[in-house]
């Protein structure tokens, strides 16, 4: 019998008990295809919520999407800094920007698992970065964060084979 105690594996048998250190392990393709199933809808749903909940007002012109979605690191990334753009003081967006949390963090929880090499974090770029750096307009720049969230995650939707890359 084996059971998982905190970060260690215990092999109970008949002869002898012992204690393994559970490490984190390369993932097992059944958890690859339920991590995409799960990140799928997710970012399905969350997309599906800005489209209903979020109109671009008139006279708003958008940036051009330039977030990458190179792999785990960059698409944590991304999606940690349009959390820190969304304001929690218009309707709607702080429980969006609770389901963006729960969806890095769980993405940040797989890297943890899939990538051993850790690697400095990616300097921020593209729309993103324009964003970060006009936070003053922060009713204008959570506006423009939603509607740049909805398409890196369209973008993440038609790439989800990067999840399996570090």
């Amino acid at each position: 019998m084996h059971y998982v105690i905190s970060k260690h594996i215990l092999c109970l048998s008949s002869r002898n008990t012992s204690i393994f250190s559970a490490g984190t392990a390369a993932p097992l393709p059944g958890d690859i295809v339920t991590m995409r199933s799960k990140i799928k809808l997710n970012a399905e749903q969350l997309v599906y919520k800005i489209e209903r909940d979020f109109q671009v007002p008139m006279g708003l012109t958008l940036s051009p999407p330039t977030d990458n979605v190179d792999g785990l690191y960059s698409i944590v990334m991304v999606l940690e800094g349009y959390e820190s753009l969304l304001s929690d003081t218009l309707d709607g967006l702080p429980q969006l920007k609770q389901e963006v949390s729960s969806l890095r963090g769980y993405l940040d929880h797989w890297k943890q698992g899939l990538c051993t090499e850790q690697r400095p974090k990616p300097p921020v770029q593209g729309r993103l970065a324009e964003l970060q750096s006009r936070k003053e307009y922060i009713h204008t720049v959570s506006i423009e964060a939603v509607m740049g969230l909805k398409e890196f995650l369209n973008q993440l939707l038609k790439n989800l084979d990067r999840l399996e890359t570090c």
